[in-house]
């Protein structure tokens, strides 16, 4: 009896050393929707076109300067970017990018060009400069928040500086300005795992306002196919577009400027 009873107690052993260790269940799969923490550095390669027109008087227009054919400014670039971002729960994250785009140009008109109170004549050689940067902050909360799918809205702030500078050497003209402030934005995104090592993300931001003789626009695109090549490391294709568009009938400060920028990217991103 007692030998019988030993080897059922032998037999029985493992499945209560089982049924006291808990389960840990499936393993959390690393993607957008799980990641923490990333930093992302980005090759950004586009194309940019930039419209300038500061009137002499509200009622008498000056002419449309057209920055990469008038100027010689560069109408490709090719450099990079960088983008943090930090997810507080679940449901709620912050993301923060930074964009810089330096250009240069020196060119001789092919056009008489009257900008503010100067004239530009035919053959001036105009050296020129522009310099546009924008640091944003975007807060976005999940309304939807899957294992493979995720959608949210926020509120985005992006702290923008611009500065331009046009001058004639040999007749001593020089013109410069310079802007900055601050621009909230409405922000959707979303991000969805197709598998364990793909997935797509995209994003929008979006300002518009319009107060008495002034009127602006800023949108921010974003949309990429990336693919986990190790749990923290991710490589991929992506597509982005920045556009400003801002005009004034103000008397004091009457004049448009437009830019906008858009090409494909290849990033890299690291993720905890």
């Amino acid at each position: 009896m007692r030998s019988r009873y030993l080897t059922a107690c032998l037999l029985l052993l493992p499945a209560c050393a089982a049924a006291q260790v808990p389960s840990k269940g499936p393993k959390e799969i690393a993607s957008p929707l799980t990641d923490r923490f990333y930093v992302r550095g980005s090759y950004f390669s586009a194309s940019v076109t930039t419209l300038a027109r500061q009137d002499p008087t509200a009622i008498q227009l000056g002419t449309e300067v057209r920055g990469e054919e008038d100027l010689g400014l560069d109408d490709k670039i090719d450099h990079g970017r960088m983008e943090l971002g930090f997810r507080f729960s679940e449901n709620h994250r912050l993301r923060v990018d930074y964009f810089k785009l330096n250009r240069s140009g020196d060119s001789r008109l092919a056009r008489q060009i009257t900008f503010d109170n100067q004239t530009y004549n035919i053959n001036d050689r105009v050296q020129s400069l522009a310099d546009l940067r924008l640091l944003g902050f975007t807060y976005a909360w999940s309304f939807v928040h899957t294992e493979r799918f995720e959608a949210g809205v926020g509120l985005g702030l992006h702290l923008v500086s611009a500065e331009g500078e046009g001058k004639v050497t040999a007749r001593n003209i020089r013109e410069e300005g310079s802007a900055g402030g601050a621009l909230p934005t409405v922000a959707l995104d979303g991000a969805w795992r197709i598998s364990r090592r793909w997935a797509v993300t995209a994003r929008a931001q979006l300002f518009s306002i319009k107060i008495d003789d002034a009127k602006g626009q800023f949108a921010d695109y974003h949309f990429d196919v990336q693919y986990r090549w190790r749990p923290n490391v991710a490589l991929g294709l992506g597509y982005s577009s920045i556009s400003i568009d801002a005009e004034s009938k103000d008397v004091n400060d009457p004049g448009l400027f437009k830019l906008e920028t858009s090409g494909p990217e290849a990033f890299f991103r690291v993720s905890f």
